[in-house]
């Protein structure tokens, strides 16, 4: 093991500090703050397919300062909730996919974890989860991949029909899923991947994947994201994997942004979910937009923010992004926090309305 201080272990520190500071909103988001290093048993890792109970608080308003607010750049704001369970396991989430209704969701934690549930509304604002289920992510033997080392931080989740692929951080490896063979009980099987993406950051590795379907600029393609796996130009590294132009290409890094997720609308529009961390100011979130069509082996895409926020604003440690059209014909965007099983801080789910 590294002796360099992780990730985890620098924010968990900075914690410690704000909680001896008193600075009780900063804590409560922790702004992305993690625990020290884990020992190599995974402590909050799912063991065994378990169903469970999850309590929802909803979030009235995203703004407490102006409850009046409801928009936030390009977004508006429709509900939020905070997310409780007794269940050991439950947390970390750091990466969704809804079904095209918005209602059944599938997630991971970062402690390779699957969730699985459904999302109840009521008059268009989230109310609750039910049917919430729990399963160890598999590996191609059957066993937990949590038995293996540094492959327990499940980082990243997209989905082609039955077929899900999982980012594993540490080990920067993906997993292919089949979930006609079992669903959340399916084995994971490695893809062949680019060097590049084996020699990203091990701590600052694979964050976000989306596949791009049928009818898209560069259909069939797999696009990973580093969390901050910079070029040599200090942007952050990505990469095509499979379909027509497979090799790698940069997202231009401003005001010392990560990326936690991404997610493709019909449109076309990449959304990237992106977030920071400063001692002094906490964690803030953006949402930037980039045109699939800008994509290409070698290229350094660049978009506009479409959203931004920081703990002034209901978040927390923000790590997944989906999206889902209603039948009104409103695109939807749900974003879910990973809490890092801390006291301090919290899961939310929430979702915006997308108005430009």
């Amino acid at each position: 093991m590294s002796t360099q201080p992780s990730r985890r272990s620098f924010l968990g520190h900075a914690a410690a500090g704000f909680s001896t500071l008193a600075l009780s909103r900063l804590a409560q988001a922790q702004a992305t703050t993690e625990p020290p290093p884990r020992p190599l048993q995974v402590e909050h890792a799912v063991a065994e397919p378990v169903s469970l109970e999850v309590n929802a608080r909803p979030i009235p308003n995203f703004e407490p300062r102006d409850r009046s607010r409801t928009r936030f750049g390009s977004l508006d704001y429709r509900s939020g909730l905070v997310l409780t369970s007794s269940y050991r396991g439950f947390g970390g989430l750091s990466g969704i996919r809804l079904d095209a209704k918005g209602e059944r969701f599938l997630a991971i934690s970062d402690q390779g974890g699957w969730f699985t549930g459904r999302i109840r509304y009521s008059g268009g604002k989230m109310a609750g989860l039910d049917d919430v289920e729990a399963a160890p992510l598999l590996g191609a033997e059957g066993r937990p991949i949590t038995e293996k080392r540094m492959w327990w931080d499940s980082e990243s989740l997209t989905r082609d029909g039955n077929l899900v692929y999982v980012g594993l951080e540490r080990v920067n490896q993906i997993l292919r899923y089949d979930f006609a063979k079992g669903g959340i009980r399916a084995r994971g099987e490695p893809i062949a991947v680019p060097p590049g993406v084996r020699k990203l950051p091990h701590n600052k590795g694979l964050e976000a994947l989306v596949l791009v379907p049928k009818g898209q600029p560069l259909a069939g393609s797999l696009i990973a994201f580093s969390e901050r796996g910079l070029d040599a130009d200090g942007n952050l590294v990505a990469f095509l994997i499979g379909g027509p132009t497979p090799g790698q290409f940069s997202v231009r890094r401003t005001e010392k942004f990560d990326i936690s997720d991404a997610v493709l609308l019909p449109s076309g529009e990449l959304l990237i979910l992106e977030r920071k961390f400063s001692w002094f100011t906490g964690v803030d979130i953006r949402i930037r937009s980039i045109p699939l069509k800008s994509i290409a082996p070698g290229a350094v895409v660049d978009g506009p923010a479409l959203f931004k926020a920081d703990l002034g604003q209901e978040i927390d440690n923000m790590e997944g992004i989906d999206a889902h059209v209603t039948a009104e014909g409103e695109t939807v965007l749900t974003l879910v926090s990973d809490d890092n099983f801390s006291m301090l801080q919290r899961t939310l789910l929430l979702q915006f309305t997308l108005v430009e």
